[in-house]
Order: structure tokens, then C-alpha cells, then sequence
């Protein structure tokens, strides 16, 4: 017999996560409105259902509120159950296209709206570069669980090279307000990167 205990860890987890998609959600939504700028964390916090200071509990800043996405630690994880016998490049096409494949079917609209979110407000935009080495140490890190030796400088380029060529398909999609298959730029992408002419 399961008892009323053995149920709350994953209760308070699904009760957290709903929280923070709740307070991701509203803050989007604001941002599309009435601007990120104009828009503060008391008013995300008053749409949202919650104090301020829960607020911060899940997100430090308004920044990571307007970048904040699953999308890094589904990485890792689908990184971790290729075969090591890949080539890298294959690996991460693999899971980059596979992870958004994934977002994309679900939740499109809201992920171009992020997107042209960051694309436009100045201050997302330089945090970008931040986040953008935050995934690649991710991804090394992932790496690094996945092999038995700590990944080479060759490897962090690799890891770069395809995060640059991802990052640019994120961005055309963006440019052509969505009218693209974001996956499919990602995998012409990855093939410009593999096979340049």
C-alpha cells in the first residue's frame, strides 16, 4: 500500500514545476504586451498568482525569466544515451534536433515568441553569449559522464561549432517570423557546418 509520503517528493516537484511554468508563462505574456521593459517582476509575480519573493525563489532576475527553458537539461540527458562510438558532431545534431523536434511539436508559438523576445530587447541579447557557454558546459559535462577520459579542446570546439550552427537557425527562424520549419533549418545547418561547399 502506498502511503501519503511515499507520494510527496514527486507532488511537490510536479507543484514546483507547474509553479515555475506558471510565473515563465505570465512573464512571457506580459513581455509580448507591454514590452520587457515596461514590464516589472511585481507585475509577473501579481499575474502569475505569487509574492515577488517567490518570484526570485525560481527565477534570480527578469532576465532568466525571459530566457528560462527546458530545453538545455533534455539535451544533456538525450546526449548521455548516444552511442560514444558516434562522431561528436552526429551526437549533438542528433539531440539538438531530436530535443526541438520535441519543443517545436509541443510549444512553437511560445518558443518563437522567447526567441523574438531575446532578438529584440538588447539586454537578452547579451545574455545570450552567457547562456550560450552555460549549455556548451553543459553538454561537456554530459560528455565527460558519457566517456572515460574528460573532453579534448577539439571536443569544446566541436561542441561550439554546433551551437554556433544551431543558434543561427534559431535566429533565421526568427528573422522569417516562424514561416520556416525550425527543424529543418537546424538540419540544413548541421549540413553546411559537416558539409561546406
Amino acid at each position: 500500500m502506498t502511503r501519503v509520503t511515499d507520494l510527496q517528493p514527486d507532488w511537490r516537484q510536479r507543484k514546483k514545476a507547474a509553479t515555475r511554468e506558471r510565473i515563465r508563462g505570465s512573464a512571457l505574456r506580459l513581455f509580448r504586451e507591454q514590452g520587457y521593459d515596461a514590464t516589472t517582476v511585481e507585475q509577473i509575480a501579481a499575474a502569475a498568482g505569487v509574492s515577488h519573493m517567490t518570484f526570485f525563489r525560481y527565477f534570480p532576475t527578469k532576465e532568466d525569466v525571459a530566457l528560462s527553458d527546458s530545453y538545455d537539461p533534455m539535451i544533456a540527458a538525450l546526449l548521455e544515451q548516444t552511442p560514444a562510438t558516434w562522431p561528436l558532431t552526429r551526437r549533438i545534431r542528433t539531440v539538438l534536433v531530436q530535443g526541438l523536434r520535441q519543443v517545436y511539436s509541443t510549444d512553437s508559438d511560445t518558443f518563437l515568441a522567447q526567441n523574438k523576445l531575446v532578438v529584440s530587447t538588447p539586454a537578452l541579447r547579451a545574455r545570450l553569449w552567457a547562456d550560450q557557454i552555460a549549455t556548451q558546459q553543459l553538454i561537456l559535462n554530459a560528455l565527460s559522464a558519457s566517456q572515460d577520459h574528460p573532453p579534448s579542446f577539439q571536443d569544446r570546439v566541436t561542441v561550439a561549432a554546433c551551437l554556433a550552427a544551431a543558434s543561427t537557425a534559431i535566429l533565421a527562424w526568427v528573422e522569417n517570423d516562424g514561416t520556416s520549419d525550425l527543424p529543418d533549418l537546424m538540419e540544413q545547418a548541421f549540413d553546411a557546418l559537416t558539409h561546406p561547399d
